[in-house]
């Protein structure tokens, strides 16, 4: 790994990451999606595979997909680790909402050593998870599993706990935040209309209808009769 946190240095850590998270995610990690997940062109994604797969951080087939290695594994769950450490911090310390944090951890994950790390885990409370609800890896980058499934699947006169997001898309974020879909929350399902329409939530006493592709994207423990 390159010395110092020069502006390649960084590169290849969000890479790494991008790529341990696509691979958790089930699909294959191609260049088109890698390409789509980073903002970057396809020919970027080329060149850059192909310097990773050479320096030994993953293998990569030309119009293939890409598979990390245990070097690769290592730089990517310790970058994604202190990312969402990072949006720890920022959420729960400094009072930033949680569709303000991902950029700003962006930018500090690659500036946070070992040792402010270990020290970050302590001053938390050991977090198992970002403020979005998905799971912080541990230093051998393994990660805890949590039973949960999109809030779509749960019945009518269900009560559940919300767990998190699939997505971190702010305005999504935001509007879940104006009415009060948060980790945490309980929301009952009040009404689900019929083919693909709208599902009614009640959250801390007031309704709202919701489509049916956001209901997808909010992660919620096993339902449970109201």
């Amino acid at each position: 790994m390159p010395s110092g946190h020069s502006h390649f240095a960084e590169s290849i850590e969000e890479y790494l990451e991008a790529i341990y998270r696509l691979e958790r995610e089930g699909s294959g990690v191609t260049t088109s999606a890698l390409a789509s997940e980073l903002g970057v062109s396809p020919a970027s994604v080329s060149g850059m595979l192909k310097k990773l797969a050479g320096e030994g951080y993953l293998e990569h087939e030309p119009r293939g997909t890409a598979t990390l290695t245990q070097k690769g594994v290592e730089v990517g769950a310790r970058t994604l680790r202190r990312h969402r450490l990072a949006e720890r911090l920022l959420t729960d310390v400094l009072g930033m909402s949680w569709d303000e944090v991902h950029e700003e951890a962006c930018r500090l994950e690659h500036a946070i050593s070992a040792r402010v790390e270990q020290r970050l885990v302590e001053f938390l409370g050991h977090p198992k998870t970002c403020p979005h609800g998905h799971p912080i890896p541990a230093p051998d980058g393994s990660e805890e599993c949590f039973d949960v499934a999109p809030l779509a699947q749960a019945q009518v006169g269900d009560s559940v706990i919300v767990q998190g997001v699939t997505e971190e898309v702010p305005e999504m974020l935001r509007y879940l935040r104006e009415i009060g879909v948060l980790p945490g929350v309980e929301v009952g399902v009040v009404e689900k209309a019929p083919l693909g329409g709208p599902v009614t939530i009640a959250v801390n006493g007031r309704r709202h209808a919701i489509s049916l592709e956001l209901a997808r994207m909010i992660l919620v423990e096993a339902s449970r009769p109201a």
